[in-house]
């Protein structure tokens, strides 16, 4: 997709720091639209965390489902997903389907009207005169940014204005993947089981095992490894996880400016109070203790070598990449508890989380997938203010007492 001129219009806007964009973003104390990962703080995670723990508890029965599904059926979302992707389209699609919001999809430019010259902003333009909400993934940075500041003006002069949502925006950001990581990884270290009671609990046991380990993601040690320059989902998450206390991250990478750890987030995360450490295997010692063993998560990424330029692929050619694979016995060299996550796609030829892992039970990847779409449908009733409806229904849900037997 070329730049489309109309960004001219917002250049201004664009340049801003962070911090200065993010109450454009908002519209009376919520969400409006969903750009960047620092718009989740920590009390808000920890809302949208609870509201998807309910929406997922109430789908169980037929009643809850017919409640969730009448929330929103007079809403329409467009799905306008101009770059490849799988887990985020299809887990945007059912969280819509959950809360009852018909969904329609543009998933190749060349199919619409921008085949004939059509403007991208116009699209989306044409899109908010049909549907109440554009959820989009763009491989053009900061589209999805000039496409919300367009919605800002049509509100301010009182013209139809729609949310919209960035389902992963060139190389920059991804921040509903960031969203259904955190997630994932706040109930990985809950350390329920569904065997808890009062004889036995799975965090008990943990303690048992681990004397410091602790409930939530405050004082933990997170592993990213693989592709750091090039994966907006590994960028966006680590800016989550450096909202909490006392955390240490440590970056798996080759040194090579392709793929090692950009400048800019290491400076990012330290100002933020993370201990920040590289390596260069998953053997590097630190502390007399390899990285493996000292890992509370592991973030695994894949190669993303549809970014490799001519010079990659040569230098590429002469790097071990067996030092950033996961093999059954590194994992079993791991603690206990660990959360093993990958964003998806894996790479079946490079094969950095080969299948022989899946059923360990610290590979929370396909469950991870699976919570996008719990994730996701708690932002979009946190975006239409449908939120308080879901955790009402749930406190009375979970306070009836079930009907006697016949």
């Amino acid at each position: 997709m070329d730049i489309d001129p109309g960004f001219l219009e917002f250049e201004s806007r664009l340049s801003r720091p962070l911090n200065l964009k993010i109450p454009d973003l908002q519209h009376g104390g919520r969400l409006r639209h969903v750009l960047f990962a620092s718009q989740f703080n920590l009390p808000l995670l920890d809302r949208l965390g609870k509201v998807a723990d309910r929406i997922r508890t109430i789908a169980k029965s037929r009643e809850g489902h017919r409640f969730l599904n009448s929330l929103l059926s007079h809403k329409r979302a467009m799905l306008y997903f101009s770059q490849p992707s799988t887990r985020t389209f299809l887990s945007f699609s059912a969280a819509c389907q959950i809360l009852g919001i018909a969904c329609n999809e543009v998933r190749d430019p060349a199919t619409s009207s921008e085949s004939k010259g059509e403007s991208p902003l116009d699209s989306i333009r044409m899109f908010s005169s049909y549907f109440d909400l554009v959820i989009m993934r763009s491989p053009v940075s900061q589209f999805a940014e000039c496409c919300a500041y367009m919605m800002n003006e049509l509100e301010q002069e009182d013209r139809r204005s729609v949310p919209i949502v960035n389902a992963g925006s060139g190389k920059d950001e991804h921040p509903t993947q960031a969203l259904l990581d955190m997630y994932t990884i706040q109930r990985a270290f809950e350390f329920r089981h569904e065997r808890d009671s009062s004889q036995w609990s799975k965090y008990d046991e943990m303690r048992s095992k681990y004397p410091n380990v602790r409930r939530g993601i405050d004082h933990k040690i997170i592993g990213f490894c693989g592709d750091l320059r090039r994966g907006r989902t590994m960028r966006s998450l680590a800016q989550l996880l450096a909202l909490h206390q006392e955390m240490t991250m440590i970056f798996i990478a080759p040194k090579h400016p392709s793929l090692s750890m950009p400048d800019d987030l290491k400076q990012l995360l330290m100002d933020s109070g993370v201990r920040v450490l590289e390596a260069d295997s998953f053997e590097t010692p630190i502390g007399g203790v390899p990285v493996i063993e000292q890992l509370d998560c592991l973030y695994m990424t894949r190669i993303q070598t549809e970014h490799n330029s001519a010079q990659d692929k040569v230098d590429f050619a002469a790097i071990d990449f067996t030092n950033y694979k996961l093999t059954r016995s590194l994992v079993q060299r791991m603690k206990e508890y660990a959360a093993i996550l990958h964003p998806f796609p894996r790479d079946k030829e490079f094969g950095e989380i080969p299948p022989a892992v899946d059923r360990d039970p610290r590979a929370h990847y396909f469950r991870q997938a699976r919570n996008g779409m719990w994730a996701r449908a708690a932002l979009l009733a946190h975006i239409f203010d449908v939120d308080g409806a879901i955790s009402d229904y749930y406190e009375d849900y979970t306070k009836r007492k079930p009907l006697a037997p016949p």
